[in-house]
């Protein structure tokens, strides 16, 4: 099986390797050589491994190539590449979650009987994708929940494990390589919400785009929240949370203080892990690297394999009847909820905030008033909410930053159970 791929970065120079120095093993198991034949990069590769092309036109057009392997990045001229290769009736792998979030089903109506592979899109080399679709597939998904970002899992680590502030762990972060110089795309949360849509196309076949669904990022965490989560047995993670509920789906990604006794809080650094519940297997954790060369180059090989094999029979998503499953607006999300409030030290502060708690329908579970240091005339206090809507703690929020008493705008994090 002859491959082309299509970018040759980090990634598409470790599935060349892949393939060259486990050829044996891989014969072996699918029963053809797998072979890459050229690649598409911007300049010369002096160490390059296979013959490295510029031009798009040459490779597109290479003689005799079973399967395109996307790693370019990017959303539009991927589409436009890929949706031209899938007419032609040629096999496609990709590891572009941000294509996958805003075309995956017209991809999937292109693609029809071809295969096309996309295991490494989401959580690098944890097979999630082969999961979803082929071994939980005799489940309800009744919720995931996903450390999907490990540069924001490093930042949050740095900051709860080592008492470093935002900015100190963001840094620290891109001196090691786990962030980019331009680090938006994964502390705003949007590279976590792109994988938790793919995800949530396996689950539920719900087709919607990430501007439906409720992205927050980590750049707001202060050393006061890691103080209250240690106070209060808490682990702060970026979590992609997905929730069946009747035929009600809530999509978001956020910050979560979730209980330092779940399995998900023990996932540090870089690593990447998704608990899925089914109504019939219950709770399975799958844990790995999230990122990295050869990580992603493994679920790429993968795929490759698959497809050598004829594995890949069923539709793209998975599901070959439509679901009907309504996506809740943010406004609609019911879960617990912390809040940071810095305020005036003075007598009467802490009752107007219950009262316009109470007035919003929010009941108080756990309160804290971090000490204040000396002639510091506010202190920050702290709360946990019983269960309640989105649409109260927003309220609240708006009302809490109208009165004097607030020296800052207040801050909530959602809980996880």
């Amino acid at each position: 099986m002859r491959v082309a791929i299509l970018g040759y970065g980090t990634v598409g120079s470790n599935v060349a390797k892949v393939l060259i120095e486990n050829e044996k093993i891989i014969k072996a198991r699918c029963g053809q050589s797998i072979t890459p034949v050229i690649a598409l990069a911007r300049h010369a590769k002096k160490d390059a491994l296979i013959p490295i092309t510029s031009d798009i036109n040459e490779i597109l057009n290479f003689k005799d190539i079973d399967v395109f392997v996307e790693l370019m990045g990017g959303i539009e001229l991927p589409f436009q590449i890929i949706s031209g290769l899938l007419k032609r009736k040629k096999n496609v792998v990709t590891a572009n979650k941000a294509l996958l979030a805003y075309h995956r089903y017209e991809l999937e109506t292109l693609a029809k009987d071809l295969a096309f592979g996309y295991e490494a899109s989401v959580a690098g080399g944890i097979p999630i994708i082969k999961v979803l679709k082929e071994g939980l597939s005799a489940n309800n998904i009744i919720n995931i929940k996903g450390i999907l970002n490990g540069t924001c899992n490093y930042i949050l680590t740095c900051m709860q494990q080592v008492g470093m502030d935002f900015h100190n762990a963001l840094q620290k972060a891109q001196e090691l390589g786990y962030a980019e110089a331009d680090p938006s795309f994964d502390i705003e949360g949007q590279d976590a919400a792109h994988k938790l849509l793919i995800l949530a196309s396996l689950a539920y076949n719900l087709d919607i785009k990430p501007e439906d669904i409720l992205t927050q990022g980590i750049k707001d965490i202060s050393s006061e929240d890691m103080y209250f989560a240690n106070e209060f047995d808490f682990t702060i993670k970026l979590l992609g949370i997905a929730k069946l509920k009747d035929s009600n789906i809530e999509l978001r990604v956020h910050p979560t203080m979730i209980s330092k006794n779940k399995m998900l809080s023990k996932v540090d650094g870089v690593m990447n892990a998704i608990s899925i519940v089914g109504d019939v297997l219950g709770e399975s954790l799958y844990y790995g690297a999230g990122a990295g060369g050869l990580a992603t180059a493994s679920a790429v090989v993968a795929d490759l394999i698959d497809i050598a094999k004829g594995n890949f029979k069923t539709p793209m998503l998975g599901f070959k009847e439509k679901l009907e499953f309504n996506l809740l607006k943010p406004e609609e999300i019911y879960t617990k909820y912390y809040l940071r409030i810095k305020v005036e030290d003075k007598l009467g502060v802490l009752s107007k905030i219950t009262l316009l708690m109470s007035q919003n329908l929010i009941s108080i579970e756990s309160f804290l008033q971090k000490p204040k240091k000396n002639n510091e005339n506010y202190t920050t206090i702290f709360f946990t909410t019983h269960f309640t809507y989105e649409k109260s703690i927003q309220n609240l929020l708006r009302i809490l930053k109208k009165q004097e008493f607030v020296k800052d705008e207040p801050f909530m994090m959602r809980i996880e159970d």
